[in-house]
């Protein structure tokens, strides 16, 4: 069964860094084990941010990255940025930076969610959370 991760933003946490620096350090951890990553990120501008910080969150560091195509080459790169159900290939992490839970997440053995420190955004979380309990998934939360 899929393990949920939530990763709360404390306020002082968040003003140092966002969550798309979060999802960086998430990804790199993720790929450093071996896994791939999933970034589900259905906003566009999130997307294009996530992909401008893989370059750069870190300096000396390059995660290999793409965005979500028809088509994806091969060598898969370690992480795929999209909105769509990703290559079957993806099965081992996901890290949800949408509002709301993908159809697709239970085939994946871990789902990571970034709680911000936005009001608004932390009561979307507070929902998926109970999605997730409500359904019986084994859960966790790291504050950051």
């Amino acid at each position: 069964m899929t393990r949920i991760d939530f990763y709360i933003l404390t306020e002082a946490f968040a003003a140092a860094s966002s969550h798309v620096l979060t999802a960086c350090k998430l990804c790199d951890k993720a790929t450093a084990a071996g896994k791939r990553v999933f970034a589900y990120v259905p906003d566009a501008n999130v997307a294009a941010a996530l992909d401008s910080a893989l370059w750069t969150f870190r300096q000396g560091s390059f995660i290999a990255h793409e965005r979500q195509a028809e088509a994806i080459e091969e060598p898969l790169p370690a992480v795929l940025i999209g909105a769509d159900e990703p290559p079957a290939a993806y099965d081992g992490v996901m890290i949800n930076l949408g509002l709301d839970v993908p159809d697709f997440f239970s085939r994946f053995e871990r789902v990571l969610e970034i709680v911000d420190a936005d009001p608004a955004a932390r009561t979307k979380s507070r929902e998926r959370y109970k999605f997730y309990r409500d359904r019986g998934y084994e859960l966790a939360t790291h504050n950051l």
